[in-house]
């Protein structure tokens, strides 16, 4: 299969989640991806949209414990992770996305926890296709920024096998509702 059926599949089963079973599992998920966020870190997460899983409490998780969440904020065609306080306005984006104006700081994630569409057992991802997190990635490694990549996602959308090509970043580690593989050793 290409990953546009892949994505389209996995989109696919994903809206097929009630609203109660979305609201559960995401509160499950969340539960499980708190466990990989450590004290004082920055932590790169997004505001769900198209019926992703919900980042809400991730959010609060990072300020109890004293870290700084980061936004992606799409500029030209790339992604740069800015601080998002608590009360900041945000902007709209491209694809109906929020994210903070401009005027934010640019931060380096610790963790980034990022959208996607499909993943399989090899830790391989597909986002929406723009590339966007797969520039942001590649960036902080020329830089030789050390940083967990974690996908955040249902396990519904799980799917067999993505073609991976060499520009594409495997992540670090999936998280769903039914916890958390590494597919590489944690830093």
């Amino acid at each position: 299969m290409s990953k546009a059926d892949l994505r389209d599949l996995a989109l696919a089963r994903r809206s097929l989640l009630t609203e109660t079973e979305h609201r559960t599992r995401s509160q499950a998920a969340a539960s499980c991806m708190a466990g990989l966020i450590r004290p004082g870190e920055d932590v790169a997460l997004f505001l769900p949209i198209r019926g992703e899983i919900d980042t809400g409490p991730l959010i609060e998780t990072v300020r109890e414990r004293h870290g700084r969440v980061l936004l992606p904020a799409v500029e030209g065609d790339a992604i740069v992770f800015r601080l998002y306080g608590d009360g900041d306005q945000l902007a709209d984006g491209p694809f109906k996305t929020r994210q903070p104006d401009a005027t934010a700081p640019e931060g380096a994630p610790d963790l980034i926890v990022a959208p996607l569409a499909a993943f399989d057992d090899a830790g391989n991802r597909i986002g929406y296709g723009g590339g966007y997190y797969d520039g942001a990635t590649a960036r902080l490694d020329a830089a030789g920024h050390r940083y967990r990549f974690c996908g955040f996602a249902f396990s519904c959308q799980k799917v067999d096998t993505i073609p991976a090509e060499p520009h594409d970043r495997r992540l670090d580690a999936i998280v769903t509702e039914d916890g958390v593989t590494w597919f590489k050793e944690p830093a």
